[in-house]
């Protein structure tokens, strides 16, 4: 199993308000997040852009089996949609794999049946339309302003009720590598169809994109070919590492399984940036003073 990272710089370029701490925290966790994985799977790819891999790779020093720059193809592409690389890189795959965010840290190999599994992920999100983070509402309204297009597995899932299923990608990947392209390449061409450009800027600042194209429609497609019969994916299963983002929550559950995932203000909590400064000064001293060296 192929351990993959990505990395478009563009977002970050464009964002003069770091989500981390600061820049140091955002390279520490890299080197951490590359290192830890690294133990188990000691075959990993990183899929980015010239910047990137002149900043991982050339400063940096971080060491991955293969280093693309594919990414260079999304310098045109609307930096508030970060996960296109996330997405870009899924379609780039060709054998089994597990993307693995540069906040995740994998203390522990994953279970046995998740590596071994046509699809994982970190956890399913299942939420009620109307009380939640994701807001698929809102991007519909966007798109019948303006005659957008939507894909099928989208609207067949809306037409299934309130109670909506997402996958948090964390983690994400598998052996099923072709309905992996085949969604992948769907989310691609929901974003960059023509009659959508106007929808993704009329849709309200608040909206949160990026779950809607990379985690709801993984959900949409999972679920839509599930009840179809005659679909080449409708044997398609996902193992998760958590029942729930709450039980991903929960300290006890994510030490048994050696995971961390350092999602959205843990990021710049002061603490933890401590804690993981100390950490990769502890245990990889080289990468670290690289670091210090560069600021």
């Amino acid at each position: 199993m192929k351990a993959v990272w990505s990395l478009w710089t563009k977002p970050l370029r464009e964002n003069r308000q770091s989500i981390w701490v600061s820049n140091k925290h955002h390279l520490l966790s890299w080197i951490l997040s590359v290192e830890t994985a690294k133990k188990h799977y000691p075959e990993t790819a990183l899929f980015t852009d010239s910047e990137g891999a002149r900043m991982l790779v050339d400063e940096l020093g971080l060491e991955f089996t293969q280093v693309f720059t594919e990414l260079d193809a999304l310098e045109n592409s609307d930096p508030r949609l970060w996960a296109l690389g996330k997405v870009y890189t899924y379609r780039t795959q060709t054998e089994p794999f597990i993307h693995i965010d540069s906040d995740v840290f994998l203390w522990k190999p994953l279970p046995s049946e998740m590596v071994s599994a046509p699809l994982l992920a970190q956890n399913p999100e299942y939420f009620v339309v109307g009380n939640s983070c994701y807001d698929p509402e809102g991007m519909e309204t966007a798109i019948s302003h303006i005659n957008g297009w939507l894909p099928e597995e989208w609207m067949w899932q809306r037409s299934c009720g309130l109670l909506q299923t997402a996958y948090n990608c964390g983690i994400f990947g598998g052996h099923a590598v072709d309905f992996i392209r085949y969604y992948a390449s769907l989310a691609i061409e929901f974003v960059e169809h023509l009659s959508n450009q106007l929808a993704w800027l009329i849709l309200h600042p608040d909206s949160e994109r990026n779950i809607l194209f990379e985690q709801y429609l993984l959900g949409c497609c999972v679920r839509y070919h599930q009840h179809q019969t005659k679909s080449p994916y409708k044997d398609i299963d996902v193992k998760c590492l958590f029942s729930s983002l709450d039980d991903a929550f929960i300290p006890d559950n994510a030490a048994r399984v050696g995971f961390t995932h350092l999602i959205a203000d843990a990021k710049k909590n002061r603490k933890i940036a401590e804690h993981l400064e100390h950490r990769v000064k502890k245990d990889y001293p080289k990468y670290y003073y690289s670091v210090i060296n560069s600021f």
